[in-house]
């Protein structure tokens, strides 16, 4: 039965949002209009206040409803039929709710929800104007949900809309208009990931971070405030910075662990919309700190802030249009919002560019000129190098939007992406790389102390010494190893080393002089730590899975296919790089048990989620289920058990990498699982599988009469026939009370352990039926063939097939921790920052970039940096 209530409420409650939002917009333009910075007009200021409550308020509810719909399975509504599934457990409901377009939408609605509240108590004098911006941007963001036709018009898509209507033309909705799917189509298989419960609402978190210092700017453009603005909008900087950082980085966790290309970053250009943005608000926060330390660069900190916001619009195009839908796997169909999707970034960019024009002659520039010996200067170069780097990736990423724009004026491009996208970037991203270690080292140094050629000279001999040594004592161990080291890769092994080393320097002078610890250096070292683990991991990967056994493996796999992975028959070990591998079966996740249950023990019934325990499942000496126990299943991902044997120490361990057939996708998804070590991970996935979905090719069913205690010899190996017994505990043959059913006990002898084998012989309604029972890591089937109550003889049948198998490819990635630790400590020198403002007024001071330093005189030198 429909449920309509809910999704009305719902809607209802997005359209309350959108007016209250704009009431807000307009209120808080009124109450700052014509006045000056703190003046506002009380009357719209109480108004404006209210309605961004009720818009508040309005937002939450919407989130129920919708959350409501998902968690209560209420299939009659497109966005739950298409994005859940009565088997997902809570947390990935969660992600059910942000996986589709509106979802996401919804997150990021919220979040500036949560900053306007906050800035309505913070935000002092600032609130009328910046809050003006803020309600504005959330009117256009509650339009993307609005789902209102007005004629030939659609306002945004609702993410309550009914599956009769979303999908008019089904012939079911003839017969039973009222109709309600059983279940939904279920979570991206990819997305049933605990990184997409808390990845998404960090990244999007870090969008609305954003909003705050752009508010702020654009504020202080419209008040003429062009000075007091920077203070406020650095903490949320800060804040977005730290966020942004760690929500891109988890992301690329995300794909470590769950797809398997073998790598974290594939250059896609949705991984590149939000790269792009983080790389100028980085920028943009080095350019407040200049302004705050030495009065320069606050003309490049108003483009750089507004610039990033911008660029967030812009990603949200890019991934949202479907101008991406032939380039990037990532990115969301076109839900009609394209063109919403342009006036939105259309609107904030031609206001705060035109703003800014029009204000650009009175934004006090610097009269100091900035020498060689200033860090001013080396701040402002890196800043630089991080927009470089940032508008190579944009150029490239943003070819489907030139060709899209060339053809609709109706010219055709040829225009195309790269073919080897992660060279490409590569090429160049390397360098800023270099170019962002090198500024990082050497401005830090010059930050703390009055810099001339010999003071200089004295602080940096012995990093740069340490540095230059440390590359040596490596590119001599990576050639020893057998490895070349390019002259790009031995420059930027240099400068990272010489990053971490000048920080760590400066760190440790500080401590030395009991002066608190640079935030900054804290995040450089942690950012220089970052490009030593990509360095070493991406380009000193070893798949240690070659094909050493002369065999072409198919020829529908590409010639690195067959030579970069390793063919495992199950329970066969075979070499690979310094270990034996051996595949020794199938596992399936069952909630509730520790690890994964063996596929043999269980017992698959109709209802693809449950199954019966064909044995005792134990862990330890703690009994889970009893033999015959109805248990559920997760049965969307088969997990391959593969058991690594190291030749010279003989240690072990094992892992699960999982797959699943998908053809939606493309066939079968495959996931790596991870061993990690101090110095390496050896990452492992699943190349191929026999087919899943089609029928095992069984030989001709060979006979044989036993009596009890018989040995026979099946496919190599000794089964004993050790009696018949009732199958009263047998799974899924509904037994009734005058059925018969009875099973053969067979022990078979295989290369590593015995297995227990029952066939089955039913007998109901005079009908005789036979279950056979399959022994997959040998590759047989037993099937209870007839009984001869006479001579106590029993007839089985038994048949062969092919040994299970899998194809295998592992990469060892060595150092990728300094990647993962990296990001740790830029997040933490972040926050070091964050807790040295913490206290700071809107009154006047001096600071240091990124990290609260004291204020010591500079030496100026006439160069304008605007």
């Amino acid at each position: 039965m429909l449920n309509t209530f809910i999704g009305n409420a719902g809607h209802l409650s997005v359209i309350v949002a959108f007016v209250a939002a704009t009431v807000a917009a307009y209120s808080y333009y009124m109450a700052a209009r014509g006045r000056a910075l703190g003046d506002t007009d009380a009357a719209w200021l109480r108004l404006g206040r209210g309605a961004f409550l009720v818009h508040a308020v309005a937002v939450i509810s919407v989130i129920v409803c919708l959350f409501g719909i998902i968690h209560g399975h209420r299939y009659e509504y497109y966005y739950a039929w298409s994005h859940s599934s009565n088997h997902l457990p809570v947390y990935y409901m969660i992600s059910c709710f942000w996986e589709g377009q509106e979802g996401s939408f919804l997150l990021w609605i919220f979040w500036h929800v949560c900053l306007g509240l906050i800035l309505m108590r913070a935000s002092k004098r600032w609130e009328a104007p910046v809050m003006a911006i803020f309600a504005g941007v959330q009117l256009f963001l509650t339009s993307m949900i609005l789902g209102v036709v007005l004629g030939e018009l659609k306002i945004g898509s609702s993410p309550f809309i009914l599956l009769r209507d979303f999908m008019p033309d089904l012939p079911v909705w003839k017969t039973n208009p009222n109709f309600v799917p059983a279940d939904g189509t279920g979570l991206n298989a990819l997305l049933q990931n605990y990184w997409m419960v808390i990845h998404p609402p960090t990244l999007f978190l870090g969008f609305a971070l954003t909003l705050v210092p752009f508010a702020y700017a654009i504020a202080g453009l419209w008040k003429g405030e062009y000075t007091k603005w920077v203070r406020p909008a650095m903490r949320w900087t800060l804040w977005g910075g730290m966020i942004l950082g760690v929500g891109v980085v988890m992301g690329a966790y995300w794909a470590y662990e769950t797809l398997n290309f073998g790598g974290y970053w594939n250059w896609d250009p949705v991984e590149n919309a939000v790269y792009i943005p983080w790389l100028v608000l980085v920028a943009s926060l080095h350019g407040l700190v200049l302004w705050q330390r030495s009065r320069t660069a606050l003309r490049t900190s108003f483009v750089l802030v507004i610039a990033t916001f911008l660029l967030i619009l812009y990603a949200t195009f890019l991934t949202r249009s479907g101008v991406l839908g032939n380039a990037s796997v990532h990115s969301f169909t076109d839900l009609g919002l394209s063109g919403q999707l342009i006036i939105y970034l259309a609107f904030f960019a031609v206001l705060s560019i035109a703003l800014l024009i029009s204000r650009w002659k009175k934004i006090p520039i610097s009269e100091k000129e900035l020498t060689t010996y200033n860090a001013e200067l080396w701040v402002f170069v890196g800043a630089t190098v991080l927009c470089l780097g940032a508008f190579q990736v944009l150029f490239t990423t943003s070819i489907p939007v030139y060709n899209a724009f060339l053809g609709f004026i109706g010219i055709k491009s040829n225009l195309a992406l790269p073919a080897d996208q992660i060279a490409h970037y590569t090429k160049f991203q390397l360098w800023m790389g270099v170019g962002v270690a090198f500024c990082s080292g050497l401005a830090q140094v010059m930050w703390w102390q009055k810099n001339d050629k010999s003071s200089l000279t004295n602080t940096l001999t012995v990093p740069a010494i340490l540095a230059l040594l440390g590359a040596a004592l490596v590119i001599l161990l990576v050639q020893y190893y057998g490895h070349k080291m390019e002259l790009a890769y031995i420059v930027l092994l240099t400068t990272a080393l010489f990053a971490v080393l000048a920080n760590l320097s400066m760190v440790l002078t500080l401590i030395r002089r009991k002066v608190s610890l640079s935030g900054g250096g804290v995040a450089h070292i942690g950012i220089a730590l970052m490009l030593l683990g990509v360095l070493a991991s991406a380009g000193y990967s070893n798949i240690i899975s070659q094909n050493v056994s002369g065999l072409l493996y198919s020829r529908e796999f590409d010639q690195t296919t067959n030579q970069d992975n390793v063919l495992l028959w199950r329970n066969d070990a075979a070499p690979m790089g310094k270990y034996d591998v051996r595949y020794t079966g199938q596992f399936f996740d069952v909630p509730g048990v520790p690890g994964y249950v063996d596929k043999q023990l269980l017992f698959r019934t109709a209802d693809e989620y449950k199954a019966l325990a064909r044995a005792d499942i134990k862990r330890g000496d703690e009994l889970y289920y009893k033999a015959g126990d109805t248990l559920e299943i997760l049965p969307e991902n088969t997990y391959y058990r593969v058991e690594y044997q190291d030749r010279k120490t003989k240690e072990k361990f094992v892992l699960y990498p999982r797959a699943q057939v998908n053809e939606q996708m493309g066939g079968l998804l495959a996931s790596p699982d991870i061993k990690k070590f101090a110095d390496h991970d050896i990452y492992s996935h699943i190349s191929a599988v026999p087919p899943i979905d089609k029928e095992k090719d069984w030989s001709e069913v060979q006979e044989y009469v036993l009596s009890v205690g018989d040995t026979i010899v099946l496919n190599d190996y000794i089964a004993v026939f050790r009696g018949v017994e009732p199958a009263h505990q047998t799974a899924g043959l509904g037994l009734n009370k005058d059925d018969l059913a009875i099973q053969g006990d067979f022990l078979v002898y295989g290369e590593k352990k015995q297995y227990h084998v029952h066939p089955m012989f039913v007998v109901r309604n005079r009908l005789i039926g036979r279950v056979p029972d399959e022994v997959e890591d040998l590759g047989l089937r037993l099937s209870f063939l007839n009984v001869d109550t006479q001579q106590s003889k029993f007839t089985f049948g038994v048949s062969t097939t092919q040994k299970d198998y899998i194809i295998l490819k592992a990469v060892e990635k060595p150092f990728i921790n300094l990647l993962w630790s990296g990001t740790l400590l830029m997040a933490l020198g972040f926050g070091m920052a964050l807790y040295k403002r913490r206290r700071e007024t809107e009154a006047p001071a001096v600071a240091a970039p990124a990290t609260g330093v004291r204020p010591r005189p500079v030496q100026p030198k006439p160069r304008q940096v605007a």
